[in-house]
């Protein structure tokens, strides 16, 4: 089950945290794999770890607001493998600071990053997904994404744009279904990864984020890779416009 052998898929985000684990969980199935993020030089050190585990994949600098940029590493990773069967949007920023003090321009980033450039790779994929009537999108949003009860002190413009990830799945899913391409969302709950490190800093927050979740803990990428490799399948087909909370019950609670 889950194998992925012959299927090329890219990864936005991936240099480190849930990206790169996403990565190597996928290279781990046998997906050729596109690593790709803002820092190069790390994203090639992703890229070493999967080849000497004997996998197959390249880096790519890639900004994913920047259509240009998006538009140019899809060319290279056709022009070198010719197809793309999976795309895991997992680039995000988290930038938290009180809506009274946002500006236009921390607004504008975070939206740009976290929804738009989700967009512009989730188009540009599904354009060569139809070719081979076949494919895989999965989007990272958060529990603080709109009606789940989970908002964020200082993520006004966060929540939002993985609101609006949410809702643009769903429809993404609803005009893309019949080509062959589902299209379903991740709710990461709190994830040990760089982006909460000042929350990690603090033994207090670690231990009010514990008693908060009912599994007594924050997860860990991998538990988010594993459900990136069962969208990724095959065995997920009837799956689509769905999105699975991954949050050790802190929804529930």
């Amino acid at each position: 089950m889950f194998e992925l052998k012959n299927k090329v898929a890219l990864v936005t985000g991936a240099r480190r945290g849930m990206g790169k684990a996403d990565a190597l969980a996928l290279a781990n199935q046998g997906a050729k794999v596109v690593v790709t993020d803002v820092d190069l030089k790390e994203c090639e050190q992703v890229v070493e770890e999967i080849k000497k585990a004997g996998g197959e994949a390249m880096a790519f600098k890639m900004d994913v607001s920047n259509k240009e940029e998006v538009d140019r590493v899809f060319d290279q990773v056709i022009e070198k493998w010719g197809r793309l069967d999976i795309l895991v949007n997992n680039a995000g920023v988290f930038l938290p600071k009180p809506a009274l003090e946002l500006t236009e321009a921390d607004w504008d980033k975070t939206i740009d990053i976290n929804l738009k450039g989700e967009f512009l790779c989730a188009q540009r994929a599904a354009k060569e997904m139809v070719k081979n009537k076949w494919g895989r999108i999965i989007n990272i949003a958060s529990i603080a994404s709109g009606q789940s009860g989970c908002g964020y002190p200082g993520g006004a413009h966060y929540s939002a744009s993985k609101g609006g990830i949410t809702g643009m799945s769903e429809t993404l899913a609803l005009e893309w279904g019949g080509l062959g391409i589902t299209v379903n969302v991740i709710g990461p709950g709190a994830i040990d990864t760089p982006m909460i490190q000042g929350i990690k800093d603090s033994k207090e927050a670690m231990a009010a984020i514990s008693a908060r979740v009912p599994v007594g803990r924050v997860g860990r990428p991998e538990e988010i890779a594993a459900v990136v490799v069962f969208l990724a399948s095959e065995e997920s087909s009837y799956i689509n416009g769905a999105t699975i909370f991954v949050d050790g019950g802190w929804l529930a609670a």
